[in-house]
């Protein structure tokens, strides 16, 4: 019998690789829908492939990673489900305003343009970046300390270890200088389609505990589609953090975000 249920795009965001969604798309395979987990423009084929080439991703926008996931979901066979984590959260918003998408999952998003909340934890995973201007064309990557302080401070020392050491690889410093100053450009990369009411439905996911992504900034990112019609969720995750999509808890997040999308029809 043929699947009447979408695709599903999964979309990483910085220092992980994009086979950390591999346990997801086990599942949702398992549960009738066809998953992807294409990478960003410049991602090698494994983790230790990108810490061996670094120059590979280094130097890639929000403009060209849209354009690359954009022209994927042309090629697909009907309009798909994209889930992102971080930054894949915030490419999830921005195709999902495009158009073309199903309905879209952006679990600990980083902030689009116009949230204005930037709480110090979130300064402080950033520094890695930002303390060298040179970092904006190159690809830079996280110690074993500032993982842990980012993305797995809701987890045991051993297991933000660990996790570190199987999916943490370089990030293109790009990016994030060009959020940095979202509010301030016009035409920024980062500007999602709120107020678009033909869109399908959306569901944003907070970590109580989340340094990189505090649920104060997808508070104000909800506040964001006040203007939509569309479907439009929030659900929080009190005692997790940024690592909640692959450390050991993945399996709640993942299974709720399968039951929204029943909720859905999708």
């Amino acid at each position: 019998m043929t699947s009447t249920k979408p695709p599903v795009v999964f979309i990483h965001g910085l220092w992980l690789h994009a086979s950390a969604w591999q346990p997801w798309a086990d599942l949702f395979e398992e549960a009738g829908y066809a998953p992807a987990m294409p990478g960003w423009p410049g991602d090698p084929e494994t983790v230790q492939a990108a810490r061996a080439n670094p120059k590979s991703i280094a130097n890639h926008g929000i403009a060209d990673v849209t354009r690359h996931y954009a022209g994927l979901i042309e090629r697909l066979p009907a309009p798909p489900v994209v889930i992102g984590h971080s930054f894949g959260g915030l490419f999830a918003q921005i195709l999902l305003g495009m158009g073309g998408c199903a309905g879209a999952i952006a679990i600990d998003a980083a902030q689009i343009k116009g949230v204005l909340p930037v709480p110090l934890s979130a300064v402080r995973n950033t520094l890695p970046v930002f303390r060298n201007p040179a970092n904006f064309g190159r690809a830079v990557s996280l110690t074993k300390d500032q993982f842990r302080y980012g993305f797995a401070n809701a987890v045991s020392r051993d297991e933000s270890d660990e996790l570190h050491e199987r999916w943490s690889m370089p990030a293109p410093g790009k990016v994030l200088f060009e959020l940095a100053v979202a509010n301030l450009a016009p035409r920024s990369p980062a500007k999602v389609d709120t107020a678009n009411s033909r869109r399908g439905p959306l569901l944003l996911t907070a970590g109580g505990k989340d340094h990189a992504v505090p649920a104060v900034i997808t508070r104000a990112t909800l506040k964001q589609y006040r203007g939509s019609s569309a479907v439009t969720e929030l659900m929080e995750f009190a005692d997790r953090g940024h690592s909640l999509y692959i450390d050991s808890g993945w399996r709640e997040v993942a299974d709720r975000c399968l039951s929204w999308l029943a909720t859905q029809g999708l």
